[in-house]
């Protein structure tokens, strides 16, 4: 099973959820670190290579952005509400940052 990253606030990020939505949301995680497809996701490829999202649907919509492609960790890169049709600039911009960090840290010696 592979370990699970959360990169910057992350993980106090997805604490103020709601008790439901964060058991959905590590049930998802979890079957991402035992190698299977979470029930709901969807590619992103013009964030990069690997990157993808997780849909939970309740009240409001949530996605979960992670990558899986290394053989070590599931990193996840960004959780939020999703209140519009499309992604919020914002959002992507955070993915992107995180994602770029991420890249530059494993590079590193």
């Amino acid at each position: 099973m592979k370990s699970l990253v959360w990169l910057g606030t992350l993980l106090k990020d997805v604490r103020s959820f709601s008790a439901e939505l964060r058991r959905e949301i590590g049930y998802q995680l979890y079957k991402i670190q035992e190698g299977l497809e979470p029930s709901d996701w969807k590619a992103m490829p013009s964030i990069g290579a690997g990157v993808r999202e997780i849909r939970i649907h309740t009240k409001n919509e949530y996605r979960v952005i992670y990558v899986a492609k290394f053989e070590e960790a599931v990193c996840v890169l960004h959780a939020f509400v999703k209140k519009t049709r499309s992604t919020a600039r914002h959002d992507l911009e955070m993915i992107t940052e995180r994602l770029h960090g991420l890249m530059r840290k494993r590079s590193q010696p």
